[in-house]
């Protein structure tokens, strides 16, 4: 079985460690809460990855462009003002970072998952949404003023109940 508060903590410590061992910035975790669905449209930058297993769903982490310049100018050691192909390339891996170590704590009780490779979408004024109305785990984060939203939306696997823990 999920339980949120494990999900919350997962989220928690796998940003907060990504953040201060790779970047070399410290985040600040808020309140931590639900949506069904985005808001509406956004501007920005989203790195998604796919959560296959006794559990499926979607992880994304979400920000403006300043804020994906500041990480990945921290991360590559040089200094990135607008998006390009480094940005896009270092939002990526810092997803793939951040979920991979969330995948590891989450297997203790979610049982095995997969990751897919990262998606990043960049954009202004899009908006993205997942199929049916299932639930994210939102987790905010502030590094100085700017924000990181850090979402993860998972259900049973129904193709795979023999794998799924059910309570």
């Amino acid at each position: 079985m999920m339980d949120q508060e494990q999900v919350v903590a997962a989220i928690r410590s796998s940003t907060e460690q990504v953040f201060s061992t790779m970047l070399g910035l410290e985040v600040a975790s808020g309140e931590p809460y639900t949506e069904v669905n985005a808001p509406g449209p956004s501007d920005g930058i989203i790195g998604i990855i796919g959560l296959a297993g006794a559990w499926v769903g979607t992880a994304s982490l979400c920000c403006n462009t300043t804020m994906a310049c500041r990480m990945s100018s921290q991360m590559l050691g040089m200094e990135y003002t607008e998006v390009c192909e480094d940005v896009l390339d270092a939002i990526s891996e810092i997803a793939n970072m951040i979920f991979g170590n969330f995948k590891t704590t989450a297997e203790t009780y979610l049982g095995p998952l997969g990751l897919s490779i990262p998606t990043v979408i960049y954009g202004l004024t899009f908006s993205a949404r997942t199929a049916g109305k299932e639930q994210w785990i939102v987790v905010p984060f502030a590094c100085g003023d700017r924000a990181v939203d850090v979402k993860v939306c998972l259900t049973p696997n129904r193709g795979l109940p023999h794998m799924a823990k059910h309570p």
